[in-house]
């Protein structure tokens, strides 16, 4: 079998294009501040990756290294700054509980990540919009919000169908359940129509969306299945282990499944090009082009404008 493989430079590409355009042609330098009090290489190899790609869009970007005991202060300043349009801040920095606390501290009005609870709980009960008006949409995780991008441009998604039914029929494995990405993914896969296993250390939940209204939300089931009978039966599957040890076997995979994978190490094997139709071996610049796209859509909810164009 032939196996495509897709970069996510080449997918960010339309994305890039579509956001320098905004920004020349609306005439906007909008601000995005990255707070680093860690020293963990993935997070300073993508606050580099961020600043590179604002600098060749248009966004202003400016790191700002921080003490982690003053972080929460520095949020706070950062969200009190009229200049200051997006504030992201690069985990793990306590880890647990107190990051999660610092992830509410930062204003969704400035939310460039979609970390906050008034996101996460929009997502989760599948609110597309922030007003009864329905002009201004909700922002997304960018990982997660990145590989659903990803899943379009390679065509998973059946553009013929509606909006939030065009995953119907797909059976998508992802094996990651973090608050981060993995359940949030779940969730947006869940919400468009598809049937999700989602696979951690706890063992494995069936996401898929509720009977009745249109956009109801998704709905979750404890499964009785095992990694090698849901990957065997998925048109999709999705890794973000952060350990560089594992590997899924390729031999669980079906053949022609779309393979993706969200972690930093490479969760598949190399000869997952034997099974898969495609592979997506990361999605980092996608992730980047969509805090961009978070960035001007709060941009333009703070100027009092909408951002329908995006």
């Amino acid at each position: 079998m032939s196996c495509k493989k897709v970069l996510a430079s080449e997918v960010a590409v339309p994305f890039r294009q579509e956001l320098k355009q905004i920004i020349q042609e609306k005439g906007i330098r909008p601000k995005l501040v990255g707070f680093l009090a860690n020293d963990d290489p993935a997070a300073v190899m993508y606050a580099n990756w961020t600043g590179k790609t604002c600098a060749e869009t248009g966004v202003e970007f400016e790191l700002r290294k921080v003490d982690k005991n003053s972080l929460e202060e520095c949020v706070v300043e950062a969200n009190e700054d009229k200049d200051i349009h997006g504030i992201m801040v690069y985990y793990p920095v306590f880890g647990g509980n107190q990051d999660q606390y610092i992830q509410n501290v930062v204003s969704p009005a400035k939310d460039v990540e979609s970390l906050g609870h008034k996101y996460r709980y929009n997502m989760y009960h599948n609110i597309r919009y922030l007003d009864p008006e329905m002009s201004q949409k909700c922002i997304i995780p960018c990982t997660p919000l990145a590989v659903v991008k990803i899943l379009e441009y390679v065509g998973v998604y059946n553009k013929i169908l509606n909006y939030g039914d065009r995953l119907h029929g797909k059976t998508i494995t992802v094996i990651n359940r973090s608050e981060v990405v993995g359940r949030p993914l779940a969730a947006l896969l869940a919400n468009d129509g598809a049937k999700v296993f989602s696979v951690d250390v706890t063992g494995i939940q069936e996401f898929h969306r509720g009977q009745g209204l249109k956009l109801k939300k998704h709905e979750v089931y404890e499964c009785d299945k095992t990694l090698e009978e849901v990957v065997g039966m998925s048109d999709v599957v999705i890794t973000g282990v952060p350990v560089k040890s594992y590997k899924l076997p390729t031999s669980l995979l079906k053949d022609g499944v779309v393979a993706l994978n969200f972690s930093t190490f490479k969760n598949f094997e190399d000869d997952v090009i034997d099974k898969a139709s495609i592979y997506i071996p990361s999605v980092g610049k996608v992730t980047v082009a969509m805090l961009e796209r978070n960035l001007i859509r709060l941009y333009d909810y703070q100027t009092r404008g909408t951002s329908e164009q995006i």
